[in-house]
């Protein structure tokens, strides 16, 4: 509630604004008698219309300057708010002297103009809309201090404010009228009779609400109908008072339903009007050509679809009706060159045109999933699509629907295949037998009776469709909804009548299929060039493969999809050298992207079913054609360009390959079982592995210089790093955690940290001098310590057995370390004074320093006896020997050259 001096406040504005309105009518009809007397003037004493005329006041000179002199010229120009036309003739014309015969003197410059300044803006815009609210809330408020002082009974006031609203009416056409006749134009921002229309309308509408809620003087359905006329008539005053008026009508129109509710809701009777309204909207946008008002129906109508969506089966005709009357409605008005539509240039898609189709197809999706595919409801959306078909092809506006019908299409299919097999969505193993619906059940009749329609209207209107169109997206279009919707329903299909099973039946039709769709290509390579002719061919040649790996998929077991997808990508990639079509190389891409997402579902490919076998199991065939595929791929799409689909191809090869490696180390050492706890020797498999890869990668990049082999040998280099830290001497350590090493050489040692040193030296000679000092040093300081490593468990081994952590550490055993160490150091001396390398000389150096300062730190703490005394004499020994070494052969000096005798 507002308090009173608030509304005292609001009601002494009311009656300035009121007075401030009068006096400048006056002022105005003062001006127009002036201009009158002009013309009069001029026409009678032959006067030139340069004739300068006398001065005018302020309030002259500022209209004025809002009604320029252009604006008195014999032109008509009706503006988007509805303004009157203006029909006056000019006053120059008039005083042209004939016998005279020399033109008349050129006009005088007319003044710059100048932005409003703020005394402009109030007195000629802010004024006239607070004037407009003025006016509502005095309304308003005279009906509530009536109700509190207890003036008049309810009839009364409700009585008055009906009046009042007519009153408001009356002047905003009378001030239209007057306008009209005074030939003034309108303000384009502020236009005084559509405010006072406009709030001649909001009094009228809370007028009949206020009937209704307040003083029930009217039933619903009394109220429902003179709300909606309020409505439809606010519509219909827009044409003559422009967007704003129509704006508040539309949201009147569909804001009615909401205020009169019922126990017992009559969906025919909201429907229909519903369909009056939106009728009304669609005619008024399409005669003064407001986008935005079509735009704005449609959404609201399809907002009142959706909370009756659960009402039931016994309701599903009057929302049908619904969808299916603003489906018509707008194609017959809205979409552009069909029908009543605006007219639009040949063969453009027009956004306002697809999209009406397509919202009202999304109802009638939603009416079919709501309804559980009821009868009704699915031959409605079956007329929809078909409708779209017609409408698209009778108007290219209109084609970007056809795109929406058959995305609606595999939605509605896709639905009703899984909600008839949730066991599916639940169970590892699919459906169990006999717990999945009847195949031959009367629902799967009709469905496959629709899916056949709609394969074949989809299938031949993107056929015939090419050829037909200058602009190239057009028949892209109709071929990609002309593939996309037969092989999406074929699965639909398969899926809820084979519970995804093998199935030769529907493998045959995925052949006639691939067959059809190959007749498609054929037919159109032979034709003359024609705007999007290319794109559409590779697009029937990308279904031809497409069907034909759904057939491979029906056919076979379930691990066939992702070598079926992943030939589908390399076969795709072929077809690109044939035909150098752009779309083709982001299609290969796309079905790698199918097959990796396929693996992310189910790693294992076709489950528990993977095999014991070795090697020779199905992680061979569901990575390794796949990885093939993808590197064969990659290998037909380079030499045309490195680009973001080859990107992608080649990514999805390396996956492919390290997964493939990974998972078959898994499966061999852990037996088959694929859930098994990691271990040493997986660990040390793995490392070797991404070492491998890594060198490979390393060599592949210096060819192709591609970005993707380049980030995938530093990736691997990265995962073998942290997998030799973490994992080998850390996690997986058998002096760490307890652990068996069985055997005396050949043993799990040798594997797991040995093989691994080896592969990190090689990679680490491998990326020398073609990257970074510091990455191959770190390689080789890896490769050290895990050869350091190797060769200290082995010792540990030799001493404890195979359980590395039971027993205490022998005098013996601490001077094994550090004679195996010095050995290790004096070979890595031998070897980089033989190969004439640094870094291996670098590497003894560190060794030794390992071993001199175990030998000072340990030795001598806890050696006794003759162990300590031979640690310090073979350690000081082969110091000499490496000091002798390095003078004598490394850094050997020459002595000085004898001078050259003097002549």
């Amino acid at each position: 509630m507002f308090d009173w001096p608030i509304d005292w406040i609001a009601l002494l504005i009311a009656i300035g604004v009121l007075l401030f309105a009068r006096r400048t009518a006056e002022q105005l009809a003062h001006l127009r008698a002036r201009l009158e007397r002009l013309e009069t003037r001029a026409a009678g004493s032959g006067t030139p219309a340069t004739a300068v005329p006398p001065p005018l006041t302020p309030l002259e000179e500022a209209v004025a300057t809002l009604v320029p002199e252009a604006t008195i010229a014999p032109a008509a120009d009706q503006t988007d708010m509805g303004a009157a036309t203006s029909d006056t003739t000019s006053l120059a014309a008039e005083g042209i002297d004939d016998e005279a015969g020399a033109p008349p003197p050129p006009l005088p410059p007319s003044p710059p103009s100048q932005a409003a300044n703020f005394e402009e803006t109030i007195g000629t815009r802010w004024v006239v809309w607070i004037g407009g609210l003025a006016l509502a809330l005095g309304g308003f408020f005279l009906v509530r201090y009536s109700i509190e002082a207890g003036l008049i009974g309810p009839a009364v006031r409700v009585t008055l404010g009906g009046l009042f609203a007519l009153a408001l009416l009356g002047a905003g056409e009378w001030t239209r009228r007057k306008e009209s006749v005074a030939q003034i134009a309108a303000l384009p921002i502020a236009n005084i009779p559509a405010i006072l229309t406009a709030a001649g309308t909001a009094v009228a509408f809370a007028t009949v609400y206020a009937a209704y809620a307040l003083y029930d003087f009217l039933a619903p359905a009394s109220a429902f109908v003179l709300l909606g006329i309020v409505a439809l008539g606010t519509l219909a005053a827009a044409l003559l008072h422009g967007p704003a008026l129509a704006g508040l009508g539309i949201a009147a129109a569909f804001v009615t339903p909401v205020l009169v509710s019922s126990d017992q809701p009559n969906y025919w009777a909201l429907y229909v009007y519903l369909a009056v309204v939106t009728a009304a909207a669609f005619a008024l946008a399409r005669v003064r050509l407001w986008r935005w008002l079509a735009i704005t129906t449609i959404v609201l109508a399809f907002l009142w679809t959706l909370p009756c969506l659960d009402c039931g089966l016994p309701m599903v005709a009057p929302h049908v009706f619904h969808v299916v009357t603003g489906f018509v409605l707008a194609a017959l008005i809205v979409v552009c060159g069909f029908m009543f539509g605006p007219d639009m240039a040949d063969d453009q898609l027009e956004p306002i045109s697809s999209v009406s189709l397509s919202i009202y197809l999304l109802g009638a999706m939603l009416i079919v999933l709501a309804s559980l595919h009821d009868g009704v409801a699915l031959i409605a959306f079956t007329a929809l699509v078909a409708g779209t078909l017609i409408v698209a092809w009778r108007a290219s506006a209109a084609v970007g629907a056809v795109g929406a019908a058959a995305v609606t299409v595999f939605v509605v299919f896709a639905e009703w295949a899984v909600r008839a097999n949730l066991d599916m969505l639940v169970l590892p193993g699919g459906a169990l037998p006999e717990m999945g619906p009847s195949p031959t059940g009367e629902s799967v009749t009709s469905h496959l009776v629709i899916a056949a329609i709609f394969a074949a209207a989809f299938g031949a209107a993107g056929f015939l469709a090419q050829g037909r169109s200058r602009n190239a997206i057009v028949p892209v279009i109709w071929s990609g909804a002309g593939v996309f919707t037969p092989v999406t329903l074929l699965v639909a299909l398969y899926a809820r009548i084979a519970h995804l099973d093998r199935s030769i039946p529907f493998a045959i039709l995925a052949v006639l299929l691939a067959a059809a769709f190959a007749t498609a290509t054929e037919a159109l390579s032979r034709r003359e060039p024609r705007p999007g002719l290319s794109v559409s061919i590779a697009l029937f040649a990308t279904g031809t493969l497409g069907a034909l790996a759904l057939a491979l998929t029906f056919a076979l077991e379930k691990g066939w999809l992702t070598i079926a997808l992943a030939l589908t990508s390399l076969g795709t990639a072929w077809i690109a050298t044939q035909r150098p079509i752009p779309f083709l190389r982001t299609l290969a891409a796309v079905f790698a992207g199918l097959v990796v997402a396929r693996i992310a579902y189910e790693p294992r490919i076709v489950g528990d079913d993977v095999g014991t076998t070795p090697i020779f199991n199905w992680l061979l065939w569901g990575y390794g054609v796949p990885a093939a595929s993808f590197w064969g791929a990659s290998y037909l799409m380079r030499p045309r360009a490195d680009d973001a689909p080859l990107r992608a191809i080649e990514a999805a090869a390396i996956l492919f390959t390290v997964l493939l490696a990974f998972l078959e180390i898994r499966h061999a050492v852990n037996g088959g079982d694929m859930l098994a706890v990691p271990s040493l020797a997986e660990a040390g498999l793995d490392v070797s592995v991404a070492l491998a890869l890594a060198i490979g990668l390393e060599r592949l990049r210096l060819r192709s210089r591609s970005i993707v082999h380049n980030a995938g040998a530093v990736l691997l280099t990265a995962f073998a790093v942290l997998g030799s830290v973490f994992g080998l001497l850390f996690l997986e350590n058998p002096m760490v955690f307890h652990g068996e090493i069985r055997g005396s050489v050949l043993n799990l040692l040798l594997l797991a940290y040995a093989f691994p040193a080896i592969l990190m030296l090689l990679l680490s000679y491998a990326v020398a001098g073609r990257r970074p000092v510091v990455y191959a040093n770190s390689l080789a300081a890896g490769a050290l310590i895990l050869a350091l490593s190797y060769l200290s468990l082995e010792i540990r081994r030799l001493y404890h057995g195979p359980n590395l952590i039971l027993g205490g550490t022998s005098g013996a055993e601490q001077y094994t370390y550090s004679i195996a160490w010095l050995a290790f150091g004096v070979i890595l001396l031998g070897i980089g004074i033989l190969v004439q390398s640094q870094r291996a000389r670098l590497a003894s150096a560190v060794v030794i320093a390992l071993t001199i300062g175990k030998a000072f730190l340990i030795d001598m703490s806890t050696l006794t006896g003759v162990y300590r005394a031979l640690s310090f004499i073979c350690l000081g020994l082969v110091l000499v020997a490496i000091g002798w070494l390095y003078q004598k052969i490394l850094f050997r000096r020459r002595p000085p050259e004898a001078a050259a005798p003097t002549a």
